[in-house]
């Protein structure tokens, strides 16, 4: 993120940088260092305010690279080699989430962290650093009656970026943990802190009220503001009003998800009256993005771009499409060896922890009719789909994102010694792939490529000059929350807000509709009720924001991530029909028999693990602040 604030960074962030190290602030209601400094210099104007806010950003949570072997997927959607204990994946998978804070390999959830520096070790703490940036935002709040030498346009965008964050931060935390103690004052360091633990959607609404102070506050453009003509062109990652909207969105919808709503009221279904009020949120924030065209669906021709740019001096990937993504710390060059040797196996990439996606989320990309597959053994006459042919008329992003049996791997077959089961993958039961290095081989029968080229692999030069850089909120998620919303508030797939055009079926048929994708519409069989609806854009979400991080949280939010399939983890067996030459020729029309699919790992979770624990140093400071249930 390119700072115009660089040399007041230097000369302010000497003093600020060494006052405001977390590693002093063992509690994370503790007194920050922050309160020593009562030298108005730094908030009298815009530009000292705004390099005392700048911290707010560097603390944005990181999931992809803050470590070697990251793994930020813990739903259904992949299966990392169960033999391998370190990684925050195994711990899920087992049931022990008081890893969240010990995890060898792949927690970002936990405590410590360094928001003044850019490294990327330093990003992955997003217990620790949402409270250090909770208290800097509140510092920030409780001084803008300081900002005097400051226009009208430069104090909204001040205290629009402090309450949008303050929001942001209670929300990232609330997601994992539940209902919080609200921080929204700078609290006294000679008291012991007294602040309530709330229930989830009483934390909401406060998140709520203040991600609509920074909606009202903020432009939707900085490029169109007069602070943000002095950086032209640099001001796309800054908060804004859209930005501030979706986060309302989704905070007013995640409160009324079945699991918030039983943890707030007891009842396991879907609160109507908050999915009403996110579906006008967001009603809203998709009007303002039509016509401003702020943001838009990148065409499927880019649509890696979306996650990862290659070869391209380090450019950010998101295009128009991402609204607000993850920390940026070292983002050129993070994604290299083990990191992303992980995704191919040891035959070609003889390093790294290898993480495959399960067969089952697989199962999830339907047809490119739009129909989805009721049984992967079995042919399906209203879909299309036949088990001797498991990957013809697929949807578009089936092919994108999950590589299958005879894809090139390696281009260059010297470098393999001539072996086309080394350069092409092997995935058919026995084969190379299947059975060299059986720990770390392709258990699942597929492999992940939407945030990894298909030829990464140690040879052909994929492994360096990646730059991948996930978006927390990107434009096509906020259309299928806005279909979650409109379609539960209103029990109708035809349900939409008063203030948007689109009916919650319109907004998933719009992400179909992706230039370039064309995938079949929602099939009318799904629109008779909201309970056949309601598994299409559940769909349409595990397959558009697949292996993204996602997954893991709607699990929970829905009720399901203790229900069976959801627990399961397959894989896939199958004997190739046709010669090698036309597998590798044509391998999405490949013929193959005795396709099945076997279970390799069944969670075995209670309810106990729809919410993290809380660490016991916390819940210990006073009796206002409880344990989460079964910890």
């Amino acid at each position: 993120m390119k700072k115009y604030y660089n040399k007041l960074w230097l000369s302010l962030g000497i003093l600020l940088v060494a006052a405001c190290a977390l590693s002093s602030c063992k509690k994370f209601l503790d007194k920050s260092p922050l309160t020593d400094i009562s030298d108005e210099q730094a908030f009298k104007n815009f530009r000292n305010f705004q390099g005392f806010t700048e911290e707010l950003y560097s603390s944005i949570p990181l999931l992809t690279g803050s470590a070697y072997h990251n793994n930020w997927n813990f739903g259904d959607d992949e299966m990392w080699e169960p033999t391998d204990t370190r990684l925050m994946a195994y711990s899920i998978d087992q049931g022990d989430y008081w890893a969240w804070n010990s995890a060898g390999f792949g927690s970002w959830f936990k405590t410590g962290g360094k928001p003044a520096t850019q490294v990327r070790g330093d990003k992955g703490n997003l217990w620790g650093l949402s409270w250090y940036a909770i208290r800097k935002a509140n510092i920030g709040i409780a001084n803008l009656d300081k900002l005097t030498e400051a226009t009208d346009e430069e104090k909204n965008l001040i205290a629009g970026q402090l309450y949008f964050f303050r929001g942001f931060y209670h929300f990232m935390l609330m997601q994992y943990w539940g209902g919080l103690p609200y921080v929204d004052t700078v609290l006294p360091s000679d008291k012991a802190p007294k602040l309530a633990r709330l229930k989830y959607q009483p934390t909401a609404d406060k998140a709520a009220a203040d991600f609509q102070k920074a909606a009202d506050l903020l432009p939707i453009d900085w490029d169109q503001t007069t602070v943000g003509s002095q950086t032209l062109g640099n001001n796309n990652f800054r908060a804004n009003k859209i930005m501030a909207l979706c986060f309302l969105g989704k905070n007013l919808l995640l409160a009324g998800s079945p699991l918030m709503n039983r943890e707030s009221t007891g009842s396991s279904s879907y609160n109507t009256e908050y999915c009403k009020k996110a579906a006008e949120v967001f009603g809203q924030a998709l009007q303002l993005i039509e016509t401003t065209k702020r943001y838009e669906l990148a065409n499927f021709a880019n649509y890696q771009q979306i996650f990862y740019t290659f070869n391209q001096n380090g450019k950010i990937p998101g295009l128009k499409e991402s609204i607000f993504m993850e920390n940026l710390a070292e983002a050129a060059g993070r994604f290299r060896y083990n990191q992303a040797n992980d995704y191919r196996p040891m035959t070609i990439n003889p390093s790294g922890i290898k993480a495959y996606p399960t067969a089952n989320y697989a199962d999830m990309y339907g047809m490119a009719n739009g129909y989805p597959i009721a049984d992967p053994e079995k042919v399906d006459p209203e879909s299309g789909y036949n088990p001797e042919y498991p990957w013809r008329n697929r949807d578009p992003r089936f092919y994108n994102d999950i590589m299958i049996d005879g894809e090139k791997c390696v281009n260059d077959p010297s470098r393999v010694g001539n072996n086309p089961y080394r350069q092409y993958a092997s995935l058919f039961t026995g084969g190379f792939y299947r059975t060299d290095y059986p720990t770390k081989a392709v258990f699942t029968g597929y492999m992940i490529a939407k945030i990894s080229a298909k030829l990464m692999n140690d040879w052909d030069g994929y492994r360096e000059n990646n730059t991948l850089v996930l978006s927390l909120m990107r434009l096509s998620d906020v259309y299928l929350m806005y279909a979650e919303a409109a379609s539960e508030g209103y029990n109708s797939p035809s349900g939409k807000s008063s203030n948007y055009n689109k009916t919650a079926v319109d907004a998933v048929n719009f992400v179909r509709d992706r230039p370039g994708l064309g995938v079949g519409h929602v099939a009318e069989k799904f629109l008779n009720t909201q309970v056949a609806f309601r598994s299409e854009y559940r769909r349409e979400r595990a397959v558009e924001l697949a292996f993204e991080g996602h997954r893991f949280v709607d699990l929970r939010r829905w009720l399901l991530l203790t229900e069976r399939p959801y627990t399961l983890k397959k894989g896939i067996e199958f004997d190739r029909a046709i010669p090698d030459a036309q597998v590798y020729a044509d391998p999405r029309n490949a013929r193959v028999r005795n396709f099945r699919e076997t279970i390799l790992f069944e969670r075995q979770l209670s309810q106990r693990h729809y919410w993290f624990p809380f660490l016991l140093s916390d819940v210990n400071l006073y009796k206002e602040f409880p344990q989460n249930p079964g910890w």
